[in-house]
């Protein structure tokens, strides 16, 4: 018994090992993404770009996030926190959560070109669906909190303002 539970455990992270190699999908974002993202109270901020694809017969999703270059230090290391929160929904239809796997580039005026990680989700691609825009959601959130000299707390939070990590 203790044997076969070793066994499957073996087998397990063999296959979490296997998992976390797998190629990802790539491709270049068209000319005009969809944009959102949000800043921090501290400063700075967090802007990602997608696009829609359809990959053999599903929806793709497939993105860049880029995050201010000048920002508090109480948000260093803060943004794949606030990406794993986001979500996309085509036509109001959560298609997919988190947002993590998208790739980190450097912010930019123009994200149109760049080169995206995808994701493939379980919703069947539609008639209609490379004329649609997907929308970015990612909520409001505490990012840090922190004691005062005076007793007290005070938080620095992320609020989704739109376009936030600035451009060149």
């Amino acid at each position: 018994m203790i044997r076969s539970a070793m066994t499957f455990a073996a087998a397990g992270l063999l296959a979490g090992c296997t998992a976390a190699t797998a190629p990802q999908t790539v491709a270049r974002l068209g000319a005009d993404p969809v944009l959102s993202g949000g800043s921090y109270d501290s400063g700075g901020g967090i802007t990602v770009a997608i696009d829609l694809r359809e990959r053999d017969g599903r929806t793709m999703v497939c993105g860049v996030w880029a995050e201010s270059r000048q920002q508090s230090i109480l948000t260093n290391n803060k943004a794949k926190g606030v990406l794993d929160t986001g979500a996309v929904a085509v036509g109001g239809e959560t298609v997919l959560q988190g947002l993590r796997f998208m790739k980190e580039v450097p912010p930019m005026a123009d994200y149109g070109g760049q080169e995206a990680h995808c994701a493939v989700t379980s919703r069947a691609w539609q008639p209609g669906d490379a004329a649609r825009r997907a929308e970015i959601g990612i909520p409001r959130q505490v990012v840090h909190v922190e004691d005062d000299e005076f007793g007290g707390t005070f938080a620095v939070w992320f609020r989704p303002t739109g376009p936030g990590a600035g451009g060149v």
